[in-house]
C-alpha cells in the first residue's frame, strides 16, 4: 500500500459525508480531490528553507494519537484545521479551492472548502506519526526524526515528495507535484511552476498556486 493510498484510507468517509450532509461517494470524490492537494501545498512549502522548518516546528505539537485506532471526527478540531489551510495556501487559499472546484467532474468550491480543514489535522496528525513515531513530543524513531534536529525539515521535503511521486522535494517541482495535481485534476502531469508548460492546464494552474503560504 502506498503512503498517500494509506492516508486515504484513514479518512472515515462515512463520517464526513454525514457531517457536510452529503452521499458518501461525494464525500469520496471530495477527498480524492483535496488530500493529494493538501500534501501538495505542503511539498511546495516545504521546499523554502523556512517553509520546511515551519512544517517541522508544526508536527512536534500535533498528537499522532489521533489517526491511531480509527479516526473520529469529533476529535478533529476544524477550526485548527482552518489555519492550516491559510498558513498552507496563504492568500490563495480561495484561488485553489475554486481551481479545484472547477475541474471537470470535481465537487464544488463550496464542500471542498468545508473539506479541507476536517482533512488538514488529519494528515499533519499522519505526518507528525511518520516523522516523530507518536504524538506531540514523541520519541520514536521515525524516518525525520532519525536526521536529527536539523535534518527534519530537510527530510520532510523529500518524503512529502515521495508520497507525492515524485522523489526529492526539491526546487524542481516537477514529477511529484505537478503529475498529482494532473491526475486529481484530469489533465496532463505538467509541471508544479507558475503557468509553465503548454499542455499543463489546470494542473499548472494549481501548480502555480501551491505554497503560498506563510514561510
Amino acid at each position: 500500500m502506498s503512503d498517500i493510498t494509506e492516508l486515504m484510507s484513514l479518512i472515515p468517509v462515512d463520517q464526513v459525508a454525514a457531517q457536510l450532509g452529503v452521499d458518501e461517494p461525494t464525500a469520496q470524490a471530495g477527498i480524492v480531490a483535496a488530500l493529494p492537494t493538501l500534501l501538495a501545498g505542503l511539498q511546495a512549502n516545504a521546499q523554502d528553507p523556512a517553509g520546511a522548518a515551519s512544517l517541522a516546528s508544526a508536527l512536534q505539537t500535533k498528537d499522532a494519537s489521533l489517526v491511531d485506532g480509527g479516526i473520529d471526527l469529533a476529535d478533529v478540531d476544524s477550526a485548527d484545521g482552518a489555519k492550516i489551510v491559510r498558513n498552507v495556501f496563504g492568500e490563495n487559499t480561495d484561488q485553489v479551492v475554486a481551481t479545484l472546484g472547477a475541474a471537470p467532474g470535481a465537487q464544488s468550491s463550496g464542500l471542498l472548502k468545508q473539506l479541507l480543514p476536517i482533512l488538514a489535522p488529519i494528515v499533519l496528525a499522519w505526518l507528525a506519526k511518520k516523522f516523530l513515531g507518536g504524538g506531540a513530543g514523541g520519541s520514536g524513531t521515525g524516518r525525520g526524526q532519525a536526521q536529527g534536529g536539523g535534518g527534519l525539515g530537510g527530510g520532510i521535503g523529500d518524503v512529502l515528495g515521495g508520497i507525492l511521486g515524485g522523489g526529492s522535494g526539491g526546487t524542481g517541482g516537477g514529477g511529484g507535484l505537478g503529475d498529482i495535481l494532473g491526475g486529481v485534476l484530469g489533465t496532463q502531469g505538467g509541471s508544479a511552476g507558475a503557468g509553465s508548460g503548454p499542455g499543463g492546464g489546470l494542473g499548472d494552474l494549481l501548480g502555480g498556486l501551491l505554497g503560498g503560504g506563510k514561510r
